[in-house]
């Protein structure tokens, strides 16, 4: 009830933000644009390094494994 009431243009500015965002990625060459993914992406790996503890690591490594060899295994049957 008191949600849009406290701060009622704060979905403008959002959406405001956003227009603005995707104006200026749009114009952006296309090496530009590569090298922002390429950054983000190694943002990411960074902080997944940093912050995701040891355990958490493993099991997605585990799971990857197990995914290669089931693949392994069909390619093997076909």
């Amino acid at each position: 009830m008191l949600q849009g009431k406290k701060f009622p243009s704060i979905g403008l500015i959002a959406g405001g933000l956003a227009a603005y965002a995707y104006y200026k990625y749009s114009s952006m060459s296309s090496e530009e644009k590569q090298n922002l993914v390429n950054g983000i992406k190694t943002k990411g790996k960074k902080y997944f390094d940093q912050l995701v503890p040891e355990e958490i690591k493993n099991l997605f490594s585990q799971k990857k494994q197990m995914n290669d060899g089931l693949s392994a295994a069909q390619n093997i049957t076909m």
